[in-house]
């Protein structure tokens, strides 16, 4: 896997799309982002890959590409590096923004206890 860094709001939308449709190639990606020029949806693809979010294998004539670990994984991983290089690794900031900006639904809000309880038994 190569090395991993941030997201452009272009490579998010893209690498979402990937993540619920994989495997895909660059044409069905293409055709999900018609604003974007395909050869942009090449190189947008092919910065994921180097950037360590998504790998490819060839399919027949064309590539075919897939996220490189499992969505929830990848979250946590951008998660864990915003927190690292945009807070300085102060989660305070982004627990505020979750209780008096985020929008949680009754089962994120369960979640969000479940891990909270599971962190207090750890220490």
């Amino acid at each position: 896997m190569g090395r991993r860094a941030g997201l452009g709001t272009a490579e998010a939308e893209i690498l979402r799309f990937i993540q619920e449709n994989a495997p895909v190639s660059v044409r069905q990606v293409a055709e999900q982002f018609t604003q974007v020029q395909r050869t942009t949806v090449l190189n947008v693809m092919e910065r994921l890959r180097a950037k360590g979010f998504l790998t490819r294998e060839r399919a027949g004539c064309v590539w075919s590409y897939q996220p490189s670990l499992p969505q929830t994984q990848q979250q946590r991983s951008l998660v864990r590096d915003f927190v690292q290089q945009m807070l300085g690794g102060e989660v305070g900031p982004f627990v505020a923004y979750l209780t008096e900006e985020a929008e949680l639904n009754s089962a994120e809000l369960t979640e969000l206890k479940r891990l909270v309880a599971a962190l207090e038994d750890e220490k």
